[in-house]
């Protein structure tokens, strides 16, 4: 034992005298991960240019530190020699080692973000934006419809991050979310984050009538009874449905995205007009129009008659001239905005844009957003936009800056409003534009 404590002590003393024990092979100090904190990072043009974004994006590789040869183990990784009757600090010198050297072990393991189908291209942009890869896992359907999904990796101990809207087939990919909550729960991983970029049965958040269900809470329960931590949704369609959860919600919003966009196009404040497509969306409106140069803002007043049937009664406000902008958090049949933008024209507007967050397109909802009524149709990916729902006037934007930096917020523990107090672009790709059918 004596010996051994003897070759243990010369080997210590034969490492680079840097300070902690640790020869740095990079020609910056060691750090603790590739990526800069938020708050290493504020005010410095994280998400300004591709430039910027590319650089935050680099490989999540680890530090480029080593400790000598007779400290590193058989498979690569530093190790910290044991002495007998030794406390830590004693023998590895600082307790800078101690704190690199566990941190470097735990630093691929601590955050998994694992996709379901629904969407696994927003999933994708947003690792690609966060410099990590996919979670490796499996999800198949049996003959009897039966959905399956087993991990391929360890989750133990991890914050795990499961990205998938419940869009169209809702039920489908709801229940393959909650299967995959079970898998992680079962999994052992320590924090489970259901990101949610569309909450289906959002609308179902209320009774209307006697003897209806409220929908959206049994779905809130069904998300926390699987085993979700934490809820990461996009635009919901009301804010009481942040309620319904017992379980933290984290709620953002796809404002940012679009308003960069809009104040791309340098369309002047003097001919602007933001509507509000009826009175349920005013408070959405205003807040838009306050960001978009504090724009006038204007209401369609509608009565809905049925389920997806609605009917223009008339408009307040002036919009004579002007450019109208149309907001809503989604659109489904595009009953409602079709109404609205043919209201618009008859009371002199200019130009009309329509503007959303989810794009659920359920027929007709095509044949009339391309009928003619309306200069561009802006939307997000939150739910992926099927080939046969391309039409010239189209454009997406992505949400994937914006949900991949909620995700590093929420797990390094930082403030999420942080990421809407900055006028930054969270665009992570170029608009997609889609001129003609042929060419998709």
């Amino acid at each position: 034992m004596l010996l051994l404590a003897v070759a243990m002590a010369s080997t210590i003393a034969s490492l680079p005298r840097t300070g902690h024990g640790l020869q740095c092979l990079s020609p910056h100090p060691c750090r603790r991960g590739s990526l800069a904190s938020p708050q290493a990072t504020r005010g410095s043009g994280l998400f300004l240019g591709d430039r910027n974004w590319r650089q935050r994006r680099g490989p999540l590789a680890r530090p480029k530190c080593a400790l000598a040869d007779s400290s590193v183990s058989w498979n690569g990784r530093p190790v910290v020699p044991v002495v007998p009757n030794q406390n830590w600090n004693s023998v590895a010198g600082s307790k800078v080692l101690r704190d690199t050297v566990l941190h470097d072990i735990r630093l691929e393991n601590r955050l998994k973000i694992f996709s379901g189908t629904a969407n696994k291209a927003l999933s994708q942009e947003i690792a690609y934006y966060m410099g990590l890869d996919l979670g490796k896992i499996t999800i198949k359907r049996f003959a009897d419809g039966e959905i399956y999904v087993q991990l391929q990796e360890s989750v133990r101990g991890c914050d795990v991050f499961l990205v998938q809207p419940t869009c169209p087939p809702a039920n489908e990919n709801l229940m393959e979310l909650l299967i995959m909550i079970d898998a992680c729960r079962r999994a052992s991983a320590k924090n489970i984050t259901a990101v949610i970029p569309y909450f289906g049965y959002a609308r179902a958040d209320r009774k209307t009538q006697g003897r209806e269900s409220i929908a959206a809470k049994l779905v809130a329960n069904l998300i926390t009874e699987a085993g979700a931590n934490r809820v990461l949704a996009c635009d919901l369609h009301s804010g009481q449905s942040m309620g319904y959860f017992d379980i933290s919600v984290d709620h953002v919003y796809g404002q940012p995205v679009i308003l960069d966009y809009l104040a791309s196009k340098m369309i002047s404040s003097n001919d602007l007009v933001v509507v509000s497509p009826d009175v349920g969306g005013v408070a959405r409106a205003r807040a838009f129009a306050k960001k978009l140069s504090d724009a006038p803002l204007a209401i369609v007043d509608k009565r809905r008659q049925g389920h997806n049937v609605s009917e223009v009664m008339n408009l307040i406000g002036d919009v004579k001239g002007k450019v109208a902008v149309m907001l809503d958090d989604m659109i489904d049949t595009a009953g409602t905005i079709f109404n609205g933008a043919a209201l618009l024209h008859a009371e002199g507007a200019r130009e009309v844009y329509a503007c959303c967050t989810h794009a659920v397109f359920s027929p007709p909802a095509i044949e009339r957003l391309a009928g003619g009524l309306f200069h561009e149709v802006i939307t997000t990916n939150t739910i992926p936009v099927t080939e046969k729902n391309y039409f010239p006037q189209l454009t997406v934007l992505s949400v994937a800056n914006l949900l991949g930096e909620t995700i590093w917020r929420v797990h390094e523990e930082g403030a999420v409003s942080r990421v809407f107090t900055y006028s930054l672009s969270f665009s992570s790709t170029k608009p997609q534009r889609f001129s003609s059918l042929d060419n998709h």
